[in-house]
């Protein structure tokens, strides 16, 4: 019979779960997300990523999406199959801190808190050759583009950004007067300007806390602050 292995950091006492109620009657959102049991732990890592890129949030294992405390029989083996997930799709340091609550003496929900990455982007390796990356948004966790993953490494520089109000600037604000948002490829056809262009003049906008970016599936969305 297989018996459950101690974890490293155990919380049993009631307040604790009662504090754990709290938390998931909060519903996943920005900075939480549910998992029933780590069953594809390179989904896992991609949410860990997600939150490292962004504000830092806290994944729990062992609570399912309706946010019922399911909890989980082996927490050790939960843990160890992530780890193993993160040496070999992760090749930068990922922090993270895990610790137990206890539910019951046969199961546990296993807590990892992930603050934010002192040196993003981190990246998913799905193979030699490709990178990905990957943001918080909402309850999701929404792959990144290229100008999304400039703006998350150098807004943790926390530089002075300068930039000009010149015609594109201005044509771009006139156009925000009207609409809600605009897409990197409807800016290049407003201005005229090639994708890399575009593409900086939005990014250094973003920085300087003109614009604000809303990654996306189907591709950022930028407007106004």
């Amino acid at each position: 019979m297989k018996k459950e292995k101690p974890s490293a950091t155990i919380n049993i006492n009631s307040e604790e779960v009662h504090e754990l109620h709290k938390l998931v009657a909060e519903g996943e959102g920005q900075q939480l997300e549910f998992k029933h049991k780590v069953s594809h732990p390179e989904k896992v890592v991609r949410e860990m990523i997600a939150f490292a890129n962004s504000e830092g949030g806290t994944i729990l294992i062992g609570v399912d999406d309706g946010g019922q405390l399911v909890g989980v029989k082996y927490p050790d083996e939960e843990l160890m199959s992530l780890n193993e997930a993160l040496q070999k799709y992760v090749r930068q340091t990922l922090v993270y801190h895990d610790s137990l609550i206890k539910l019951t003496e046969k199961r546990s929900v296993l807590r990892l808190d992930i603050p934010p990455s002192e040196k993003p982007p981190i990246y998913f390796r799905p193979n030699e050759k490709e990178n990905e990356s990957y943001v918080r948004v909402n309850d999701m966790s929404v792959k990144a583009s290229k100008e999304m993953n400039e703006i998350i490494r150098r807004k943790r520089q926390k530089k002075d950004i300068r930039f000009y109000f010149a015609a594109h600037e201005l044509a771009l604000m006139k156009y925000l007067d009207v609409n809600p948002n605009i897409t990197l490829y409807e800016f290049q056809q407003l201005s005229g300007l090639n994708r890399f262009a575009a593409s900086r003049k939005l990014i250094l906008l973003v920085l300087a806390n003109v614009l604000k970016i809303t990654p996306s599936e189907k591709g950022d969305k930028y407007s106004r602050i």
